[in-house]
């Protein structure tokens, strides 16, 4: 049986990093560290601040790199157009979480919000497992970045807002 030789492709993995610089730019445009977030408690095992750049930077080529991959896994048109809707929605849940956040200044909304875009996350591993481990794999950081995050979130809204945390 004859199989067409796989030959790696960068036009994918140059798209792949540019649509994540924009979300990544887009998130930093959310973000809004002002008097408001200055004002806010915080938990002692808060990172600093100056953290949350490179960290985020780190996560953003990895989920570039997985998009590559995994678009270069699918050999058809349909399952790469649900890949691209699916980290659609997961860069708009980011960024979303963010504008919640920072800008809007709610930090209980953006809460509800960081289980979908946590769930997204779970959404784009098991969509691309099976073409591709390793792209599976370099979502792992996100994953957890975002589930340490949710935790940081809830603390916040517990410590500025009371009990009635949802």
């Amino acid at each position: 049986m004859n199989t067409p030789e796989y030959r790696f492709r960068w036009q994918p993995v140059w798209a792949a990093f540019g649509l994540a610089a924009v979300v990544a730019m887009l998130g930093v445009l959310m973000t809004d560290l002002g008097p408001w977030y200055s004002q806010l408690r915080m938990p002692p095992w808060k990172p600093p601040d100056a953290l949350f750049g490179p960290a985020w930077t780190a996560i953003f080529a990895c989920a570039a790199l997985a998009g590559a991959l995994a678009w270069q896994a699918m050999p058809h048109r349909a399952p790469r157009l649900t890949l691209c809707l699916y980290f659609a929605a997961n860069a708009l849940l980011n960024v979303l979480w963010s504008a919640l956040f920072f800008r809007l200044h709610h930090p209980d909304w953006a809460l509800l919000e960081v289980g979908l875009l946590w769930l997204s996350i779970v959404v784009l591993m098991v969509t691309i497992v099976r073409g591709s481990g390793w792209a599976a794999v370099l979502l792992v950081p996100y994953l957890v970045w975002v589930s340490f995050a949710a935790i940081l979130n809830w603390a916040v809204v517990r410590l500025n807002f009371g009990a009635t945390v949802p």
